[in-house]
């Protein structure tokens, strides 16, 4: 997506819908290589959900932070909306770690060093307004990859569709709430640029640092061996940063993080976000939605 879309004013924005009870089917006869039949591909969005249960809380918790200082009514709301979108979030992603944890993916341990990190560590070493920058940081990363994964039809082309509605329900709301750690950064923490773009850097290098590490864990529970790994990530890094590849399409949208006047709502959300809803609200069906979502892709 390129980062120079912008909605004429904030305020335009896409309300936060709250969403319970959807059904993807998860406990379906999901294939192990859900994605393309790729260890390396269905390994990248597997440690990715990984991180969510504990990641969501963490968000959750660095904006309930500043709960108290949050005085308008309209972002009070929002806080609250957030709040029950990634708690819903979290309680999916569970759901579909179980599947991992029946592969032998240590998902108990993972948890416990990302609550160890997040609620343990992180709260010694770090202020508030640090955590919450991160946060920022962090939702930033988040709605930029399900803007610009899912505007990209070939990506998830021959993806499980029940995985890919639970990934397209979640791309969806982070995208209706990703301002909202912002607006609470700038508006009520009034934290200054330098402090917003230093965390910036920083999880930009921890995040894939972690998702690399289980990644790696997961390639050993599979059984590849030290040259097979070698392969894999041989292979799988020149997916993601070929040109045209994975994560080059993402940089102006990343980037634009980094201007001095930058505001999450002067990047458009993206462009197949009306088809998932008006698919969801006809149906109430997660997964033709998820459909919906993929074939509206460029």
């Amino acid at each position: 997506m390129s980062a120079t879309a912008y909605a004429p004013r904030h305020e335009d924005h896409v309300p936060i819908v709250p969403r319970e009870h959807l059904d993807f089917g998860l406990d379906g006869d999901i294939p192990r290589y859900w994605m393309d039949n790729d260890a390396f591909k269905t390994r990248f969005f597997d440690a990715m959900s990984t991180l969510f249960p504990q990641g969501e809380k963490f968000f959750i918790t660095s904006v309930r932070e500043f709960r108290d200082d949050v005085k308008d009514p309209q972002l009070q709301k929002e806080v609250r909306d957030f709040t029950r979108q990634e708690a819903q979030h979290s309680m999916v992603h569970r759901q579909f770690n179980d599947r991992l944890a029946a592969q032998g993916v240590d998902i108990d341990y993972i948890n416990r060093a990302l609550e160890q990190h997040f609620f343990e560590r992180l709260p010694r070493f770090t202020s508030r307004y640090q955590r919450l920058a991160a946060t920022a940081a962090l939702e930033h990363l988040t709605a930029m990859m399900c803007t610009c994964f899912f505007e990209r039809r070939e990506l998830l082309e021959t993806s499980d569709p029940r995985v890919r509605a639970m990934y397209a329900w979640h791309a969806i709301e982070e995208v209706e709430h990703k301002a909202v750690a912002y607006d609470v950064l700038t508006k009520v923490a009034k934290v200054s640029y330098f402090r917003r773009v230093l965390s910036m850097m920083i999880v930009s290098i921890g995040f894939p640092l972690t998702v690399a590490s289980i990644m790696n864990h997961m390639f050993k529970v599979d059984g590849f061996g030290f040259t097979e790994r070698l392969k894999l990530w041989a292979k799988g890094l020149w997916w993601f940063y070929k040109p045209g590849g994975l994560f080059p399409p993402t940089l102006g949208y990343y980037f634009a993080y980094y201007k001095p006047r930058f505001h999450p709502w002067k990047v458009k959300e993206m462009p197949s976000y009306g088809k998932w809803l008006e698919t969801y609200e006809a149906t109430g069906d997660a997964i033709a939605a998820g459909n919906a979502l993929h074939a509206a892709g460029r």
